[in-house]
């Protein structure tokens, strides 16, 4: 990320996106290093109900703004491959702004939903979990309220948010497949009647 930053040669879209995806590959593993490598050293692993709600977050975050970086990758390899001439334009530095921030309004929205409905939940016995890292599906368990809009929400928001990607991604390279098979080689033309 720093040479990215120091090397004006790469300043350009692609390492504009891979700057944003290795920031969200740090954030990633941020979001559960910190209680495993406490949980090395402790007797026992445990995490409390709001650090594993915080946990779930950010890992969310992470995961959503993800998801659409690489859709907005495809979409960047669409736009150099099927219409190289007009890639300046499509691909201004003000449009990979909107498309990263976009990316990021996503995966906060993503986490967002999800986290408040854990938070209206209240949670039987200990405040703790004998877990070093939280993933929301056990943590359902431990809720002594009905939690079927928890998965509800979780449910239709992987399959909305998950879907909505993937088929942008797809969109772009059955484009760019496209366009690639419908190129003709110098050998392949017929020579022309003269």
């Amino acid at each position: 990320m720093g040479v990215i930053r120091a090397d004006s040669h790469l300043h350009t879209t692609m390492y504009f996106f891979l700057f944003h995806l290795a920031f969200v590959d740090i954030c990633y593993s941020s979001v559960t290093a910190p209680y495993t490598l406490r949980n090395f050293l402790a007797v026992h692993k445990t995490i409390f109900v709001n650090g594993c709600i915080a946990q779930i977050f950010f890992f969310f975050l992470s995961a959503g703004a993800e998801i659409f970086i690489l859709s907005a990758m495809a979409y960047d390899h669409y736009a150099a491959i099927c219409d190289p001439l007009r890639y300046m334009e499509r691909m201004s530095k003000g449009i990979c702004v909107q498309l990263m921030s976009g990316a990021w309004t996503t995966g906060f929205i993503y986490a967002f939903l999800n986290t408040v409905f854990t938070l209206k939940l209240h949670f039987c016995g200990s405040s703790q979990i004998p877990h070093f890292s939280c993933e929301l599906p056990p943590l359902l368990e431990l809720a002594c309220t009905e939690i079927i809009n928890n998965q509800v929400v979780l449910l239709t928001s992987v399959v909305i948010f998950g879907s909505s990607s993937f088929l942008l991604t797809l969109i772009s390279y059955i484009y760019i497949v496209s366009t690639i098979l419908g190129i003709r080689s110098a050998k392949g033309r017929p020579a022309a009647p003269t």
